[in-house]
């Protein structure tokens, strides 16, 4: 098995590699980190070639649609309110943008929903608790190095 993640970590870094060489450096970084997380993913569940790949068709899938939902949806509500339109906005016009921001959140949380059902008929249930453990450990972990780097560590 460890073949199979020296494998791995050695394509995440040659796609790191070719995505370096064109388009913005924001879609760059954003991709890095993809790949990154995918490696690291990939490590903690230790997932089988044939789990692999029925997997990673799913989790893409899941990711790319709750993107979207975050992206379009609930960042849309709030870069609309910057202090001086929230400060505008009528009772009326505050609770309807809350009724869109709570079935945006409603949207995203049945796609999580029906991702972990997916997923049960893919891998096993102690396989899903580990993607949930591995995913709030990189975004720990993501989320520290982004404070070392910015305050200089």
């Amino acid at each position: 098995m460890k073949i199979n993640k020296i494998i791995t970590l050695l394509s995440v870094i040659i796609s790191l590699n070719a995505l370096a060489q064109d388009g913005s450096f924001l879609r760059k970084k954003k991709e890095q980190i993809r790949a990154i997380k995918i490696g690291f993913i990939t490590n903690e569940l230790d997932l089988t070639p044939d789990e692999a790949t029925k997997f990673w068709p799913l989790f893409n899938g899941f990711e790319d649609k709750q993107q979207e939902i975050k992206k379009i949806r609930l960042k849309g509500y709030l870069e609309r309110l910057d202090d001086d339109a929230l400060d505008k906005l009528s009772d009326k016009d505050a609770s309807t943008m809350l009724t869109q921001m709570e079935s945006s959140e409603d949207e995203l949380y049945q796609a999580k929903k029906k991702f972990v059902l997916s997923l049960k008929g893919v891998i096993a249930p102690i396989k899903i608790l580990k993607l949930k453990r591995a995913e709030e450990n990189f975004n720990k972990k993501l989320l520290q190095q982004y404070r070392n780097k910015k305050l200089g560590r």
